[in-house]
């Protein structure tokens, strides 16, 4: 678990889950972090909305579910996608490095290279937005747990990504994933 300063390539982890809204255990990826603001993208939220209204190029070589996801409740009309390399030594062009092997693939890259070109791919509508000082106050108040990001957390099996990510933070963070609708179960 994180507690030092906020950093790209960290996961945001909900806490106190049940309060309903939009983030309710909600898994995010921080992708930008200045003085500005701070932006992230939700990796366990999907969209209503087909593939093929935001990102239709991606729809055949998309990470499974091959489904758009909601990046978050903010900016509606930005699409982005996110990439893991075949070799992240040598990456393609049109890819940005976030961390490690995740980064942002170039939107007009060209469709006959995805596959060879990457390994995962995830494309997310919306994003996550926070303004100078918002996130830390919400980690002062114990909103968030914090915690490094693995290429498993973006590019695979979005259903239970939040308790899977607690449970491997192991201590406190560990209890919060056997929570449950049902109150006398808690």
């Amino acid at each position: 678990m994180h507690t030092g300063a906020i950093a790209v390539g960290q996961l945001l982890v909900a806490t106190q889950p049940g309060r309903g809204g939009y983030f309710d255990q909600s898994v995010v990826l921080l992708i930008e972090h200045h003085q500005e603001g701070t932006v992230g993208v939700c990796l366990n939220i999907l969209s209503d909305l087909p593939v093929s209204a935001a990102a239709g190029q991606f729809e055949t070589s998309l990470s499974h579910p091959p489904a758009l996801f909601e990046g978050g409740p903010v900016n509606l009309d930005v699409v982005m996608v996110l990439g893991k390399p075949v070799s992240a030594g040598e990456p393609p062009p049109g890819w940005e490095r976030i961390v490690g092997d995740i980064g942002l693939v170039d939107l007009s890259f060209p469709d006959e290279l995805l596959e060879s070109s990457f390994t995962g791919l995830r494309a997310f509508v919306g994003l996550s937005a926070w303004a100078p000082g918002q996130l830390e106050g919400e980690l002062i108040r114990g909103s968030w747990f914090r915690t490094g990001v693995r290429g498993d957390d973006v590019f695979g099996n979005p259903d239970g990504l939040w308790r899977r990510v607690l449970r491997r933070m192991g201590g406190l963070p560990s209890r919060w994933s056997t929570w449950t609708d049902e109150p006398a179960l808690n």
